[in-house]
């Protein structure tokens, strides 16, 4: 007799999410795409943009962020693939 396939999905872990203390709300400051010392924390090793919830920013900031890096790396202040 033939074997039944299991067709049970498997759970795929996810990391722990960031609690949403955003540091930009926090401090009462806005991202700047001269600041490149704080945006690099927002950036994967492999050069993207890491996301809301991996970063704990709100949505607000997430977008300005994300326009800030966009625009410092169009001005060749970061990367946009990773240094090997």
């Amino acid at each position: 007799m033939a074997k039944k396939k299991d067709n049970k999905k498997r759970r795929i872990l996810k990391e722990a999410p960031v609690a949403r203390n955003c540091p930009f709300d926090k401090n009462k400051t806005e991202p700047d795409y001269k600041d490149i010392g704080i945006l690099t924390k927002y950036i994967s090793d492999r050069a993207k943009l890491l996301g809301k919830d991996r970063t704990g920013l709100c949505a607000k900031h997430q977008r300005r962020v994300a326009l800030s890096i966009k625009r410092a790396r169009h001005l060749a202040l970061l990367p946009y693939t990773p240094r090997i």
